[in-house]
């Protein structure tokens, strides 16, 4: 009898020490489950562009869709409606991402949860109506791959012939995506 009471007790010892450390494994598993719901598969052969060559979102993950983003206007004394009231395509990808960072912001995210995103660019006027590649990727380096913020989204840029704002270069918009 003596041990029978003995062994529930050791059983029931050892039921609560399990309860009592379970919390602490599942919250461990909890967030590597949580940081691998969110997949980016890098560029192959070691290539270093600052983009995924694809990204999986998997269940339990929150997906957002933001709008175009356009940059605001940053010379007030240039004529309405022109490039020069924007910048260069540099500071219109800067002053969009910016807006997107803002929009982000406000919904918890970083943009290190942007998942894809796709940039139209207008050709620029001083670039023999060509799209800036280069600056919109010398912004674009601002954001993406960098030491502080590593995550690179899946991404496509176009040119196209004109956006909804006369003189603007560059229209970003972003998806993006956290688990909860």
């Amino acid at each position: 009898m003596f041990s029978m009471i003995h062994g529930r007790k050791l059983i029931l010892a050892a039921g609560i020490i399990a309860l009592v450390a379970a919390p602490a494994v599942f919250a461990t598993d909890a967030k590597a489950a949580k940081a691998d719901k969110v997949e980016r598969l890098p560029l192959p052969d070691g290539n270093d562009f600052p983009i995924s060559s694809a990204v999986t979102v998997k269940a339990g993950v929150d997906t957002y869709f933001l709008s175009g983003a356009l940059a605001p206007v940053i010379n007030k004394d240039a004529p309405k409606g022109s490039a020069a009231a924007f910048g260069d395509t540099e500071t219109q990808t800067v002053g969009a991402l910016n807006a997107i960072k803002g929009t982000l912001g406000r919904l918890g995210l970083t943009m290190g949860d942007v998942v894809k995103m796709t940039i139209f660019l207008v050709g620029d006027p001083a670039k023999d109506n060509k799209m800036d590649f280069a600056g919109m990727m010398a912004g674009y380096k601002q954001f993406f791959g960098t030491a502080e913020q590593p995550n690179k989204p899946s991404r496509s840029a176009v040119q196209v012939a004109a956006l909804a704002a006369p003189g603007a270069l560059v229209e970003i918009e972003v998806i993006a995506a956290k688990s909860h």
